[in-house]
Parts: C-alpha cells; structure tokens; sequence
C-alpha cells in the first residue's frame, strides 16, 4: 500500500506549526515540522516531502529566502510549497509567488481553506510525478516507440495546460468555484468580461473605525482575523464567491462566475446565518471592551463580471450599481441586522420572512430607496 503524502510544515510559531499537523493529520497526511528555514532545509536535503507549507515571517532565514533556495536545488525545485502570511499583503503575496511559490494562505489559516489547497497542490505533485516518471520512460524507449511518443507528448502537454490552469484559477477563486469552472465546457471563458444579474452581500463591521483608531495594531488584526474566520467559513458553506476582503468589509457574489439556481435565496440564508453566529462574537468582543457589530446588505441586480488584475496575479470584481447599493444597505444596517433591496425580499418571500421599513435615503443615489429587513426562514 502506497504511504499518505508526506507534508514539511515549517513555521516559527510552535502553536501554528501543532494546529496544522493536527488539521493535517486528522485529513491522514503525514506530516513533519520545521521551525525556520535553516532547519527545514537541512530535513529536506534527508528526506523528501511531497507538499512544503512554509511561513513567511521566520528568524534566522525567511520564507522568501528559503524558497529561493529551495527552488534553486534540483531536488527540491518541483516541491509544491504553499506560503503562509500573517499580512495578506499584495506586495507579500506577490513577492512569494515571484519566487516560486504555488499558492498561499492568510493567517489564521480557514480549514477549509487550507484542505482545499493542499488536495489541490497533492493533485499537481502527482501530475508531475507522472509526468517525469512519463518523460523517463519515453527516453528509454524513443527508439522503438516514435509513433507512441507523439501521442503521449501530446497528452503530456495537455496535463501541463491543465496543472497552468488549476494554479491560476486557485488564486482568486473559492476552490469550488475553481474546479466548477475548470469542469465547465466553457472553461475559463467563463471569467472573461460579461453582464449578469447577480445577488451581492456585503457586511460592514460596526465600530471598527474607532477602535482601529484608538487601540494597538495587534488587537485590530487579532479582531479582523476573528471576523474574516468567522464570514469566510460560511461564505463557502452557502457557495458564494468571494469576492474581496477589504478591512472590515466583505462582497460576497452569487450566481457567478457560474450559474446558481436560487442565488438570492442562497445570499439571504448566508446573510441570517452570519448574524446568527455573530453574535456571540460580538460578546466576546464586549466583554474584551470592544464594541462592535456586524452589519449586512444584500441586492440583486446586473453588473458587469470578470477577471483583473496582471502578469500572473489575478482577482475577480464585479462592477455596477447593485454592488453599491449592497454595500449601503450594510452601512445603514444595525449591528446584527440584515436589510435587503426590494427586488431580492421578493425573489425570497415564499422562504423567508420580511419586514418592510419603507423608503430610506442612501448616500449615492438620487431617490429615496425601499428597503425590507430579513427576519427568519418561514416554518
């Protein structure tokens, strides 16, 4: 029987590197921890791993530094490494997939996030491996199988699109919405510039600019790491895609990049879900001194959809006025409150109830607008 894939966690940290071997072993890896870069290197040159999870912030050598080195010996230069950043900073990012790194994860690291990933990596280390087992096999055999050759180059450079197309798509989509969209038989074209109509729900945290204002760096990204965990969990439990994270606001889209029956449903059940689960949360936080809450807004509309971005670094946005109008509703919302447009309560009235609270004016458009609050799931 062939051994579970062998996974090299190298983080200074002793708590993150013990909370990713238990996530990791209870998935059954084996796994093998590293506390810096020097150490790591030094395990790699006597054993080989299938997957490197390696943080970016470390003493003696960094993570930037060591991947370099990494990269740079011919047995570890096609090792899958996923880097881990505590910033989630774009220049952090992109300086880590410059040097060769093929994903990365945001401290804290999402579960979910992080099984997705590494399944994802595990799946492009087998291509590879049968790739190179192929390329061995056909260099002993060019003389006599010259017409196999063909065939199984051809196939080679298909697996090869194929592994360029899962890193790309990996980077700025919910892994679901990846493989749904490698799945599709329109591929990619899916992310190409389009209009559809689609449900946004964005969440505001109430109080956040006072207390950013007023108290040390740490404790704020300690509280946005919270409320990140928290909404992105069930962003991908709902099938949302999402969008951005942007301080303490969050898009969330529905019904793209691929079609979802029942997407305004599906964006009401998430909103009623995290304020749910929010408010114990915010107990925590009241009782740490910070008063805080979360808002949210849902609208449904056109928009235009598609990729931007350059060189190999990517997001996707979405652009028009409901995405406005969504992100209003979360600013006028109160702490736990849902509120939706008038077109998304009446595409769930039969599943969910409302309460009308009459036309509310809206920094940024012209009229007054009706607004509805989500109240529960009827039944």
């Amino acid at each position: 029987m062939r051994d579970a894939p062998l996974i090299l966690v190298v983080d200074d940290g002793a708590d993150d590197r013990e909370i990713l071997q238990r996530r990791l072993e209870s998935q059954g890896y084996r796994v093998a921890t590293a506390p810096d870069g020097e150490a790591a290197l030094g395990w790699l040159a006597a054993n080989d791993a299938d997957l490197v999870l390696l943080d970016v912030m470390m003493p003696r050598l960094d993570g930037i530094a060591t991947l370099r080195r990494l990269r740079a010996e011919r047995g570890t230069a096609f090792v899958p490494v996923i880097m881990l950043t505590g910033k989630g900073a774009v220049a952090d990012v992109v300086e880590g997939l410059d040097a060769g790194a093929d994903e990365y994860l945001v401290k804290p690291v999402d579960h979910a996030a992080l099984v997705a990933r590494v399944k994802a990596m595990l799946r492009l280390k087998a291509m590879h491996d049968e790739i190179a087992g192929q390329a061995a096999r056909l260099a002993v055999q060019a003389a006599e199988l010259s017409a196999l050759n063909q065939s199984l180059e051809t196939r080679v450079a298909e697996q090869v699109a194929e592994i360029e197309r899962m890193r790309r798509l990996k980077r700025f989509l919910a892994p679901q919405v990846a493989d749904a969209v490698l799945a599709s038989p329109d591929g990619e074209a899916a992310l190409e510039s389009h209009r559809r109509e689609v449900a946004v729900l964005f969440t505001d945290l109430r109080g956040f600019t006072a207390l950013a204002e007023s108290n040390d760096p740490e404790d704020v990204i300690a509280l946005l790491r919270e409320y990140h965990a928290l909404v992105g969990d069930r962003v991908f439990a709902h099938g949302g895609t999402l969008e951005r994270f942007a301080g303490d606001a969050i898009m969330v889209l529905f019904n793209d990049p691929m079609p979802q029956p029942g997407y305004c449903l599906a964006a009401a059940r998430l909103g009623l879900d995290i304020a749910g689960r929010a408010e114990p949360l915010t107990d925590r936080w009241r009782a740490r001194g910070f008063r805080l809450g979360i808002g949210i807004g849902i609208a449904s509309g056109f928009a235009t959809l598609g990729k931007i971005g350059f060189g190999d670094r990517f997001d996707y946005a979405a652009i028009g006025t409901v995405t406005n109008l969504a992100a209003r509703l979360s600013t006028q919302a109160e702490a736990g409150q849902v509120l939706a447009s008038a077109r998304v309560a009446e595409a769930i009235a039969a599943e969910i109830e409302t309460r009308a609270l009459g036309e509310v004016d809206l920094k940024g458009f012209a009229r007054p607008v009706p607004v509805f609050e989500l109240l529960q799931a009827r039944g």
